[in-house]
């Protein structure tokens, strides 16, 4: 079988034995925070061992740093705003169909259990059901409003979880990952249980390492503040940021609040800690796997929807195209004895549906993708053809206006805001120092990759079709007052368990055990 887009192009197809599919997610986790991928002080044994068994993707990108928006795409393979997706209140149609309905259509049943960040009354897009509810809101609660310019701060996030960052007994993270994980270790063994039904495709997702920085003493003391390494990228001063890095600096409130080396360190230390916690799930997961007797037929995805400046060039969070931010980890062990493979072509989270589909027999797509499969490219061998190209958008916190990135070969592009331009070059310059969009011998590359981010997406169209959708989104919120919340629910409660409607930053530190004194502005102190 072969898998054909909707416009009519044909994906390869690979010959397979149909195996279950475990998608296991994490939020907010940087590829270059991971061992596998060069880091030198985090833990994280478990996820080492899968990557000795599968191919790591060394330049795999999300399409939109943020949450919500990158999900979505993850699940369609078509770009956020071709999904009018553009921050994290974002729905998107129900009427595009997903990974979910896809496999479901090929015979796999599909269950997702832990955090996805649907928006509206769809909660599930093509699974069959859901085993936990989400850990955010489904309402129009946290829409981006460019009319208030870049200090709007939809989910008040500011610097206060970086300097409150450090160890805890119990935070709602936490709690909300070990339900997570607890369904979908039974969920496993309630498959096998089932033995002879029909394929399974399993998501997993976790919300950890995303902010705040904060974990349990037993994930805490596995560092030591000494081998804590410090960012690699140096701060900039406002002055001599880009348009939407310096946006993101007044929306995070970095102007507001004295952030000290000691901050940073123990900011870097708890998502080390965050790290650490979701490796030892994961390693509960696969070990699951293994003494169900499903192993050996079930193929293991593993990646994040974005990962976490974490300090860099001064920067915190995600919501921008620099590597912390945009690149993810990604493994895929297919099943049966498989070494090591190190994939150095440029992949993105919207590739991810076509290559699983690929991966499941292949299926014809019944509406275009934006995305590919890139199975060729690790599969019987590897070293198939591929574009090795990956387009980014974003539209949503920080920004007053829509930014695109192109990554092909060595080169990475920005178009932010339509204001600024930046062109590095990945292999020279890996930590993204030197700008070379307006420098004379590099003109013909930038220019290209101009074209490709501009082809087909016209910055005024976009900036008013974003403008216009917030209009419409808090004109509802206001009116409604946030109800419904379409929130999933799995169990009595749910409707009031973990984040429910704004102030997402602020639900978090209230729930954090013992509590500490939020952190004030400069200004306040």
């Amino acid at each position: 079988m072969t898998a054909r887009a909707g416009n009519g192009d044909t994906i390869a197809a690979v010959p397979f034995a149909r195996p279950n599919i475990l998608l296991i997610m994490a939020d907010q986790m940087a590829a270059a925070a991971l061992p596998c991928y060069g880091h030198p002080v985090v833990r994280a044994p478990n996820l080492c061992a899968l990557a000795e068994q599968s191919a790591v993707f060394e330049n795999a990108y999300c399409n939109f740093p943020i949450c919500a928006p990158s999900r979505a795409v993850l699940h369609t393979g078509r770009l956020a705003h071709a999904l009018d997706c553009f921050d994290n209140a974002s729905s998107f149609s129900s009427e595009t169909p997903t990974l979910a309905h896809y496999l479901r259509d090929l015979g796999f049943s599909a269950t997702l259990c832990g955090k996805m960040h649907f928006v509206g009354p769809d909660q599930l897009h093509g699974y069959e059901r859901r085993l936990t509810t989400d850990i955010y809101t489904a309402n129009f609660a946290t829409t981006v409003d460019w009319s208030k310019g870049r200090e709007f701060r939809p989910t008040n996030l500011t610097m206060a979880p970086v300097i409150e960052s450090g160890p805890c007994k119990r935070t709602l993270q936490m709690d909300f990952d070990d339900e997570v994980e607890y369904n979908g270790i039974r969920e496993i063994y309630d498959t096998a249980r089932r033995s002879g039904g029909s394929p399974f495709f399993l998501t997993v997702s976790f919300t950890q390492p995303h902010s705040p920085f904060v974990i349990g003493e037993e994930f805490w003391n596995r560092y030591g503040d000494g081998e804590i390494d410090m960012p690699a990228a140096p701060d900039l001063p406002p002055e001599k940021r880009d348009i939407l890095s310096r946006n993101l600096y007044y929306c995070h409130g970095r102007h507001l609040f004295t952030v000290t080396e000691e901050d940073i360190r123990r900011a870097r230390r708890g998502y080390y800690g965050m790290i650490s916690c979701i490796d030892d799930k994961v390693g509960r997961l696969l070990r699951a796997l293994e003494d169900a007797g499903l192993a050996d037929n079930t193929a293991v995805v593993f990646t994040a929807d974005h990962g976490d400046m974490m300090g860099e060039r001064g920067m915190w969070y995600k919501q921008h195209f620099f590597e912390w931010s945009a690149r993810v980890p990604l493994l895929i062990r297919l099943p049966g004895k498989q070494q090591s493979r190190r994939v150095k072509e440029n992949v993105s989270l919207a590739d991810l549906m076509p290559t699983i589909l690929e991966i499941a027999g292949g299926c014809d797509l019944r509406a275009p993708a934006d995305g590919a499969s890139f199975a060729s490219l690790f599969a019987n061998g590897g070293g198939g053809q591929w574009r090795d190209t990956v387009i980014g958008e974003y539209s949503a916190d920080g920004s007053t206006g829509p930014s695109r990135m192109v990554r092909r070969g060595r080169w990475k592009f920005m178009d932010l805001e339509g204001e600024d331009r930046l062109l590095f070059d990945m292999e020279k310059d890996p930590l993204e120092q030197n700008n070379l969009a307006e420098d004379a011998a590099h003109k013909i590359a930038a220019d290209e990759l101009a074209g490709i981010a501009r082809d087909g997406w016209d910055i005024g169209e976009v900036r008013a079709r974003v403008a216009d959708s917030q209009r419409r989104r808090l004109f509802i919120h206001r009116v409604t007052g946030g109800m419904p919340e379409y929130v999933y629910i799995a169990r009595e409660g749910d409707d009031k368990r973990y984040v429910r409607g704004a102030h997402v930053a602020d639900t978090k530190a209230r729930a954090r055990f013992p509590f500490v004194a939020p952190a004030m502005p400069d200004a306040e102190k």
